[in-house]
Protein backbone atom coordinates (compact mmCIF):
# COMPACT_ATOMS: atom_id res chain seq x y z
CA UNK A 1 0.00 0.00 0.00
CA UNK A 2 1.59 3.25 -1.12
CA UNK A 3 -1.34 5.57 -0.56
CA UNK A 4 -4.65 5.12 1.25
CA UNK A 5 -7.23 7.90 0.83
CA UNK A 6 -10.38 7.31 2.85
CA UNK A 7 -13.47 9.43 2.18
CA UNK A 8 -14.97 10.21 5.60
CA UNK A 9 -17.88 12.44 4.62
CA UNK A 10 -19.55 12.97 1.27
CA UNK A 11 -20.00 16.66 0.56
CA UNK A 12 -21.21 18.65 -2.42
CA UNK A 13 -18.14 20.66 -3.33
CA UNK A 14 -17.85 22.95 -6.33
CA UNK A 15 -14.94 25.20 -7.35
CA UNK A 16 -13.20 25.12 -3.95
CA UNK A 17 -10.25 27.19 -2.77
CA UNK A 18 -7.61 24.91 -1.24
CA UNK A 19 -5.61 26.23 1.73
CA UNK A 20 -2.58 24.13 2.74
CA UNK A 21 -1.01 24.38 6.19
CA UNK A 22 1.36 21.56 7.16
CA UNK A 23 4.27 21.58 9.65
CA UNK A 24 7.30 23.64 8.65
CA UNK A 25 9.45 26.55 9.82
CA UNK A 26 7.77 28.01 12.91
CA UNK A 27 4.75 25.81 12.13
CA UNK A 28 3.19 28.94 10.66
CA UNK A 29 1.08 27.05 8.12
CA UNK A 30 -0.04 24.38 10.57
CA UNK A 31 -1.13 26.86 13.23
CA UNK A 32 -3.03 29.01 10.73
CA UNK A 33 -4.79 26.14 8.94
CA UNK A 34 -5.67 24.28 12.17
CA UNK A 35 -7.11 27.52 13.55
CA UNK A 36 -9.31 28.00 10.48
CA UNK A 37 -10.55 24.41 10.64
CA UNK A 38 -11.44 24.78 14.32
CA UNK A 39 -13.06 28.20 14.17
CA UNK A 40 -15.09 27.58 11.00
CA UNK A 41 -16.14 24.12 12.25
CA UNK A 42 -15.08 22.56 8.97
CA UNK A 43 -16.02 18.92 8.26
CA UNK A 44 -13.39 16.25 7.68
CA UNK A 45 -13.84 14.70 4.24
CA UNK A 46 -10.60 12.76 3.64
CA UNK A 47 -7.95 10.94 5.68
CA UNK A 48 -4.66 10.21 3.92
CA UNK A 49 -2.20 7.60 5.20
CA UNK A 50 0.82 6.03 3.54
CA UNK A 51 3.73 3.65 4.09
CA UNK A 52 5.80 6.51 2.67
CA UNK A 53 5.04 8.79 5.62
CA UNK A 54 7.56 8.98 8.54
CA UNK A 55 8.03 5.67 10.40
CA UNK A 56 6.59 6.79 13.74
CA UNK A 57 3.40 7.05 15.76
CA UNK A 58 1.96 9.94 17.76
CA UNK A 59 0.61 9.60 21.30
CA UNK A 60 -2.74 11.41 21.65
CA UNK A 61 -4.39 13.03 24.68
CA UNK A 62 -5.94 9.69 25.66
CA UNK A 63 -2.46 8.10 25.77
CA UNK A 64 -3.19 6.05 22.63
CA UNK A 65 -1.02 5.79 19.53
CA UNK A 66 -1.99 7.16 16.14
CA UNK A 67 -0.31 6.66 12.76
CA UNK A 68 0.86 9.72 10.82
CA UNK A 69 -2.03 11.15 8.84
CA UNK A 70 -2.89 14.14 6.68
CA UNK A 71 -6.49 15.30 6.49
CA UNK A 72 -8.67 17.42 4.21
CA UNK A 73 -11.56 19.43 5.67
CA UNK A 74 -14.36 21.27 3.89
CA UNK A 75 -16.38 24.36 4.77
CA UNK A 76 -18.70 26.59 2.77
CA UNK A 77 -18.44 30.25 3.78
CA UNK A 78 -20.42 33.03 2.09
CA UNK A 79 -21.07 31.00 -1.07
CA UNK A 80 -17.41 29.96 -1.34
CA UNK A 81 -16.14 26.42 -0.77
CA UNK A 82 -12.87 25.93 1.10
CA UNK A 83 -10.71 22.83 1.44
CA UNK A 84 -8.17 22.83 4.29
CA UNK A 85 -5.17 20.52 4.00
CA UNK A 86 -3.83 19.86 7.52
CA UNK A 87 -1.80 17.31 9.48
CA UNK A 88 1.07 16.63 11.86
CA UNK A 89 3.64 15.59 9.26
CA UNK A 90 4.95 16.28 5.78
CA UNK A 91 6.30 13.79 3.24
CA UNK A 92 9.98 13.27 4.12
CA UNK A 93 11.66 12.69 0.76
CA UNK A 94 11.52 14.20 -2.71
CA UNK A 95 9.68 11.41 -4.57
CA UNK A 96 7.06 11.02 -1.83
CA UNK A 97 6.45 14.77 -1.79
CA UNK A 98 5.89 14.79 -5.56
CA UNK A 99 3.53 11.83 -5.35
CA UNK A 100 1.61 13.35 -2.45
CA UNK A 101 1.16 16.73 -4.14
CA UNK A 102 -0.07 15.03 -7.32
CA UNK A 103 -2.64 13.08 -5.26
CA UNK A 104 -3.88 16.33 -3.69
CA UNK A 105 -4.11 18.03 -7.08
CA UNK A 106 -6.09 15.06 -8.44
CA UNK A 107 -8.65 15.50 -5.65
CA UNK A 108 -8.66 19.27 -6.17
CA UNK A 109 -9.34 18.95 -9.90
CA UNK A 110 -12.05 16.35 -9.29
CA UNK A 111 -14.01 19.16 -7.60
CA UNK A 112 -13.01 21.65 -10.32
CA UNK A 113 -10.96 23.65 -7.84
CA UNK A 114 -10.56 27.39 -8.30
CA UNK A 115 -7.21 28.25 -6.71
CA UNK A 116 -4.63 27.08 -4.18
CA UNK A 117 -3.03 28.91 -1.24
CA UNK A 118 -0.05 27.48 0.64
CA UNK A 119 1.16 28.92 3.95
CA UNK A 120 4.67 28.73 5.38
CA UNK A 121 7.41 30.48 7.31
CA UNK A 122 10.70 32.24 6.57
CA UNK A 123 13.35 31.63 9.24
CA UNK A 124 14.92 34.62 10.99
CA UNK A 125 17.59 34.62 13.72
CA UNK A 126 15.39 36.51 16.19
CA UNK A 127 11.71 36.76 16.97
CA UNK A 128 10.37 39.43 14.59
CA UNK A 129 8.36 42.12 16.38
CA UNK A 130 6.23 42.72 13.32
CA UNK A 131 6.52 39.70 11.00
CA UNK A 132 6.38 40.60 7.32
CA UNK A 133 4.51 38.44 4.80
CA UNK A 134 5.82 37.75 1.29
CA UNK A 135 4.31 35.93 -1.64
CA UNK A 136 5.03 34.17 -4.89
CA UNK A 137 2.68 32.43 -7.28
CA UNK A 138 2.00 30.73 -10.57
CA UNK A 139 1.34 33.97 -12.46
CA UNK A 140 1.27 37.74 -11.97
CA UNK A 141 -2.53 37.84 -11.99
CA UNK A 142 -2.94 35.88 -8.75
CA UNK A 143 -0.04 37.73 -7.10
CA UNK A 144 -1.71 41.10 -7.83
CA UNK A 145 -5.00 39.71 -6.54
CA UNK A 146 -3.53 39.04 -3.08
CA UNK A 147 -1.23 42.04 -2.90
CA UNK A 148 -4.08 44.46 -3.65
CA UNK A 149 -4.66 46.56 -0.50
CA UNK A 150 -2.46 44.17 1.50
CA UNK A 151 1.05 44.80 2.85
CA UNK A 152 2.65 41.80 1.12
CA UNK A 153 6.13 41.87 -0.39
CA UNK A 154 7.64 40.02 -3.34
CA UNK A 155 9.47 36.85 -2.35
CA UNK A 156 12.17 36.96 -5.03
CA UNK A 157 15.62 37.88 -3.63
CA UNK A 158 14.34 37.22 -0.08
CA UNK A 159 14.88 33.44 0.07
CA UNK A 160 16.13 30.48 -1.91
CA UNK A 161 14.01 27.43 -2.76
CA UNK A 162 10.67 26.80 -1.06
CA UNK A 163 11.08 23.30 0.34
CA UNK A 164 8.26 20.82 0.92
CA UNK A 165 4.55 20.81 0.13
CA UNK A 166 4.25 24.62 0.46
CA UNK A 167 6.47 25.05 -2.59
CA UNK A 168 5.97 21.89 -4.60
CA UNK A 169 2.17 22.04 -4.52
CA UNK A 170 2.11 25.41 -6.30
CA UNK A 171 4.91 24.32 -8.65
CA UNK A 172 2.93 21.28 -9.81
CA UNK A 173 -0.25 23.39 -9.87
CA UNK A 174 1.42 25.68 -12.41
CA UNK A 175 2.12 22.67 -14.62
CA UNK A 176 -1.61 21.91 -14.55
CA UNK A 177 -2.49 25.57 -15.17
CA UNK A 178 -4.11 25.93 -11.72
CA UNK A 179 -3.80 29.43 -10.16
CA UNK A 180 -1.81 29.12 -6.92
CA UNK A 181 -0.04 31.38 -4.44
CA UNK A 182 2.26 30.87 -1.47
CA UNK A 183 2.04 33.23 1.54
CA UNK A 184 5.19 33.11 3.65
CA UNK A 185 5.69 35.01 6.90
CA UNK A 186 8.83 35.77 8.88
CA UNK A 187 9.26 33.66 12.01
CA UNK A 188 11.92 32.83 14.60
CA UNK A 189 14.02 29.97 13.19
CA UNK A 190 14.38 27.93 16.39
CA UNK A 191 13.39 24.29 15.66
CA UNK A 192 10.96 24.10 18.60
CA UNK A 193 9.29 27.48 18.09
CA UNK A 194 5.56 27.69 17.38
CA UNK A 195 5.00 31.07 15.76
CA UNK A 196 1.47 32.05 16.65
CA UNK A 197 2.33 35.69 15.96
CA UNK A 198 3.38 34.91 12.37
CA UNK A 199 0.33 32.69 11.84
CA UNK A 200 -1.83 35.57 13.04
CA UNK A 201 -0.44 37.81 10.27
CA UNK A 202 -1.41 35.28 7.58
CA UNK A 203 -4.82 34.76 9.18
CA UNK A 204 -5.44 38.53 9.07
CA UNK A 205 -4.76 38.54 5.33
CA UNK A 206 -7.05 35.57 4.60
CA UNK A 207 -9.73 36.82 7.00
CA UNK A 208 -9.90 40.15 5.21
CA UNK A 209 -9.69 38.58 1.75
CA UNK A 210 -12.47 36.03 2.21
CA UNK A 211 -14.54 37.56 5.04
CA UNK A 212 -14.10 34.45 7.19
CA UNK A 213 -15.33 36.27 10.31
CA UNK A 214 -12.46 34.94 12.43
CA UNK A 215 -11.90 36.57 15.83
CA UNK A 216 -8.13 36.63 15.53
CA UNK A 217 -7.66 38.82 18.63
CA UNK A 218 -8.16 35.74 20.83
CA UNK A 219 -4.68 34.62 19.76
CA UNK A 220 -3.03 37.50 21.66
CA UNK A 221 -2.84 35.71 25.03
CA UNK A 222 -1.24 32.68 23.43
CA UNK A 223 1.28 34.87 21.58
CA UNK A 224 2.32 36.62 24.81
CA UNK A 225 2.64 33.32 26.68
CA UNK A 226 4.80 31.68 24.01
CA UNK A 227 7.07 34.69 23.54
CA UNK A 228 7.56 35.04 27.30
CA UNK A 229 8.57 31.38 27.51
CA UNK A 230 11.02 31.70 24.60
CA UNK A 231 12.67 34.80 26.10
CA UNK A 232 13.18 33.03 29.43
CA UNK A 233 14.83 30.06 27.73
CA UNK A 234 17.10 32.31 25.67
CA UNK A 235 18.11 34.22 28.80
CA UNK A 236 19.10 31.04 30.64
CA UNK A 237 20.99 29.66 27.63
CA UNK A 238 23.00 32.65 26.44
CA UNK A 239 26.01 30.49 25.73
CA UNK A 240 24.05 28.21 23.39
CA UNK A 241 23.94 29.27 19.75
CA UNK A 242 21.80 27.97 16.93
CA UNK A 243 22.56 27.96 13.24
CA UNK A 244 19.69 29.09 11.02
CA UNK A 245 19.54 28.90 7.24
CA UNK A 246 17.37 31.86 6.31
CA UNK A 247 17.06 30.48 2.78
CA UNK A 248 15.15 27.43 4.01
CA UNK A 249 11.43 27.98 4.19
CA UNK A 250 8.27 25.93 4.21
Amino acid sequence: MSWKIDEITKEKINNPILIEGLPGIGNVGKIAADYMVEKTKAKKIFEITSYKFPHCVFVNEENLVELPMIEIYHKKIKNKSFLFLVGDIQPMDEVTCYEFCDKILDIFQKYKGKEIITIGGIATERMPKKPKTYCTGTDQKIIKKYKNKQKIGNLNKIVGPIIGVSGLLIGLAKRRKIPAISLLTETFGHPNYFSVKSAKEVLKILNEKFKLNLKITDLEDEINEIESSIKKKRKSNKSKRYHHDSNYIG
